[in-house]
């Protein structure tokens, strides 16, 4: 017996993709941003911006909050092909950015910025991620890493356990 997913597996996998793809599509915030999802995987994902006029700082370059959103979205964007994800969506629960760290190492004045981000440790309860924003040039223009929270929803507890009750163990 292999551990390989199935074809069917493989199918639905993709289908989701495809509709996640689509939803960063059409999605309004990532429309007004600009923001462009280009590839995701489980724990990974690549997002990218052009550089507009409604984007830059006062300087002329792309204001760091722009980076830093860039960062943060494409994270999530990593985790919701992951089995995590796919618990927290089971049980109506959340997953919510509690962390999140820039480090500006040069500005964008033109062109396109792009994200990679990857999951670096998936827990139960805590997700570490780490990305690396680039320019056209392939220049390292930031670093980001957050941490995330995962909170199950009602969906996980035992009908005799009240919210405020201790797991055993």
């Amino acid at each position: 017996m292999t551990d390989r997913p199935s074809n069917t597996d493989d199918t639905a996998a993709n289908d989701l993709k495809s509709k996640l793809l689509a939803f960063a599509r059409d999605f309004p915030f990532f429309r007004h941003m600009g923001f462009e999802v280009e590839d995701m995987e489980p724990g990974y994902a690549r997002v990218s911006v052009e550089l507009t006029e409604h984007l830059r700082n006062p300087n002329g370059q792309m204001h760091g909050g722009v980076i830093a959103t860039l960062v943060d979205m494409s994270i999530t964007q990593a985790m919701l092909l992951t089995p995590t994800y796919e618990r927290v969506r089971k049980t109506r629960g959340i997953m919510t950015n509690v962390d999140l760290r820039m480090k500006y190492l040069r500005a964008v004045g033109a062109g396109r910025a792009t994200v990679e981000s990857r999951i670096v440790h998936e827990g139960r309860r805590v997700v570490h991620a780490a990305s690396t924003v680039t320019d056209d040039r392939g220049k390292t223009v930031a670093l980001g890493d957050a941490t995330l929270m995962i909170v199950e929803g009602e969906g996980t507890r035992k009908k005799d356990e009240s919210p405020g009750a201790k797991r055993p163990g």
